[in-house]
């Protein structure tokens, strides 16, 4: 009976630090996935001006073009 009794306390304890392991875990898991979550919001992301449909250069471009040739038109 002793040792029965011996046996089960290991038992136990085993089950308990493995538990203890699965909830910490766990819980890392959670607290990771929450902060990926929140790093992939667009609201984070800065804007490129090489991803718009229209870049910088050109827009700044085309008045300029169009004074000059107005002022080539004009003398």
């Amino acid at each position: 009976m002793e040792k029965v009794k011996k046996i089960l306390k290991i038992v136990a304890i085993v089950v308990a630090v493995a538990g203890a392991i699965a909830a910490i875990a766990f819980a890392v898991k959670k607290i990771v996935d929450k902060k990926k979550a929140a790093a992939d919001e667009p609201e984070n992301y800065v804007s490129c001006s090489c991803c718009d449909a229209a870049p910088v250069a050109e827009t700044v471009a085309e008045p300029v073009a169009e004074v000059v040739a107005e002022e080539a038109a004009a003398e």
